[in-house]
């Protein structure tokens, strides 16, 4: 059973990924998510929904419909509330690397 964190917690980061991150979510779900079937397929809108200890979830659309996926945290489960950050930027590093994006600096 994946780690729950409290309510104001996940509202509080999915507040900050959907406000100050969309470009992120766009990029990181692009590079997780599974292929769609052609270029056209490529992911326009992506909205990060939930998080528990096992990783994130979020809302894509592609070609017009709306989907759910869920991204494993890359260092595997986490149960405190400062590994989320470290765990959605790595996750933002490795999918630059995989999309051949120059990564910015993190502060």
């Amino acid at each position: 059973m994946p780690h729950t964190f409290d309510a104001d917690v996940v509202s509080a980061i999915l507040r900050h990924m959907n406000g100050d991150h969309t470009d992120d979510n766009l990029l990181i779900t692009r590079a997780f998510a599974p292929a769609g079937g052609s270029q056209s397929d490529e992911i326009t809108d992506a909205v990060m929904t939930d998080l528990d200890g096992d990783g994130g979830v979020w809302k894509v659309t592609r070609s017009g419909e709306a989907s759910e996926i869920r991204i494993p945290w890359p260092s595997g489960p986490i149960t405190e509330r400062p590994a989320v950050r470290r765990e959605v930027v790595a996750l933002y590093d490795l999918a630059c690397e995989k999309l051949g994006v120059e990564p910015r600096p993190h502060a």
